[in-house]
């Protein structure tokens, strides 16, 4: 074990676990255990739980008593809720994003938007999913409102979980994924628009694209069971 691993403070292992389970090598309902926890980080048992306590409260991760720690699986409650408190507050975001940004802000959620792209024709969605979260971040970041930055970041967090969980996507990788079919996350094409309302400093029309881009990407998941349709009992029970 490297003295730079056993040396990794709360923070840097909050940090990698997040990126973890937002890259989708934590899968929803993955078993946190506590001592491969501290292994893999080269920590006592002790070091992890804050951790754990942390990812809960953003509730990233459930706690079980009994059961442990879990990668959280959300409801279709919990994701339609995710949904409406990201409409409440993403187009005030990028409203102050246009009141705050510099240049390089800019040119920052251009090169997400290059590198998202680059993604999703390498057929790597689960890569393309976290730069759409590294797109709507930075908006939150440059916008200069701590609060809601935070509250976005674990609603990005908890996204993450609600695509992979609701989506549906089966696609086969080193294929080019089609950014803007069912369940693909951000497409790509929608925050260009949303680039070029932010570059002719429009915040009313930045603000109207955010509230439906998120409608969109709502209306992907699969949050309702199949319809099923009634059996023909006179042919299930025949004479």
């Amino acid at each position: 074990m490297t003295n730079t691993v056993a040396a990794l403070t709360d923070n840097e292992m909050y940090e990698r676990m997040v990126s973890a389970i937002l890259d989708h090598r934590l899968l929803p309902g993955t078993k946190l255990g506590e001592d491969r926890l501290a292994t893999a980080f080269g920590v006592s048992r002790t070091r992890i739980r804050p951790v754990l306590v942390r990812l809960a409260s953003e509730q990233v991760v459930t706690l079980t008593p009994n059961r442990g720690a879990a990668v959280a699986q959300p409801t279709v409650q919990e994701a339609r809720e995710v949904f409406e408190v990201r409409r409440m507050i993403e187009p005030t975001l990028v409203e102050l994003f246009i009141t705050h940004a510099a240049q390089d802000d800019i040119d920052r959620l251009t090169e997400c938007i290059a590198l998202e792209e680059a993604a999703r024709a390498a057929g790597k969605l689960h890569r393309a999913i976290r730069l759409s979260g590294d797109f709507h971040l930075h908006i939150a970041q440059a916008s200069r409102h701590q609060t809601l930055g935070r509250i976005l970041r674990e609603m990005v967090s908890r996204t993450s979980l609600i695509l992979m969980t609701y989506s549906g996507i089966r696609h086969e990788p080193h294929k080019p994924f089609d950014g803007d079919g069912e369940g693909s996350a951000c497409g790509c094409h929608e925050h260009r628009a949303l680039l070029h309302a932010i570059g002719l400093r429009d915040p009313r029309k930045a603000a109207r694209l955010m509230r439906e881009h998120l409608s969109r990407l709502e209306s992907q998941l699969r949050l309702a069971p199949p319809a099923v349709r009634a059996p023909d009992l006179s042919r299930l029970f025949p004479d």
